[in-house]
């Protein structure tokens, strides 16, 4: 893939009075692993919800892969892979059979959804617990086999929202291998996080959101910038550089009520 994986202009979602995503216009470059980042509130589990199609904005559009998210929601939909927050399973199949529905329902050959699953599986290190209930899964195991789903189909975009969260070291390394082995070969991952560590060592393109608004986009370096760390960048960008936290709790310690 060349030129833009994704293409947002003029974004806003409303929930009441609260504004969650101010109008932001955002481009991301194909082929890239790429980090949506920002502190909890910031606005990223809904802009990533409007840009696959999972929400409806208030107002502005989203491209993906050169097509309308909200004009041409099957051609978009069959060429991204989604693996949200939360994510809902059938948790009365198990692990196999759910990848065996989701290869169907995307209208895979049932052969073929057989022999990806199994690899799947094996990769993700799941083979073992392929024929027991998703719903007996630990939170390391669903997020290995939401991603499985997500990848079944082989998706030009495959969008994570905190994937690693909740997930034990192990399993975090497994998914890690399996996302950098898709991105090499020219896919595009954009995943979502406040753990500035693991974007900093996953990532080579990163967007900034803070309070509903995007602060910075580039290359990592470039965000980066003379900062020694992205976490200190982060920090100067959404201004909470300096803040300190412990200046009005001289109560707390010590052992005395």
């Amino acid at each position: 893939m060349s030129g833009s994986a994704v293409r947002v202009q003029g974004l806003w979602k409303r929930f009441g009075q609260q504004i969650a995503v101010a109008g932001i216009d955002l481009e991301l470059p194909a082929g890239k692993f790429i980090g949506l980042v920002g502190p909890n509130g910031a606005g990223k589990t809904t802009t990533l919800s409007m840009v696959t199609g999972l929400l409806r904005p208030d107002q502005g559009s989203v491209e993906v892969v050169g097509h309308d998210v909200w004009r041409d929601p099957a051609e978009v939909k069959a060429r991204i892979g989604v693996l949200p927050e939360g994510l809902r399973m059938f948790e009365r199949l198990s692990g196999r059979e759910l990848l065996a529905y989701t290869g169907r329902l995307r209208g895979l050959p049932g052969a073929e959804v057989d022999k990806r699953a199994t690899q799947l599986l094996d990769v993700l290190d799941l083979a073992g617990s392929q024929h027991k209930l998703v719903v007996d899964y630990s939170t390391g195991m669903r997020k290995k086999i939401g991603l499985a789903a997500a990848l079944l189909h082989n998706p030009e975009v495959l969008f994570l929202d905190e994937p690693f969260e909740g997930v034990d070291p192990v399993s975090a390394q497994t998914i890690r291998g399996v996302l950098e082995r898709y991105t090499a070969s020219g896919a595009t991952v954009v995943f979502s996080s406040h753990v500035m560590e693991l974007v900093e060592s996953l990532c080579d393109w990163v967007a900034v959101m803070a309070a509903g608004r995007i602060r910075a986009t580039g290359p990592l370096a470039e965000v980066r910038g003379d900062a020694a760390s992205l976490q200190q960048a982060f920090l100067e960008l959404v201004g909470a550089q300096g803040r300190d936290a412990g200046s009005d709790l001289d109560w707390l310690g010590g052992g005395t009520r």
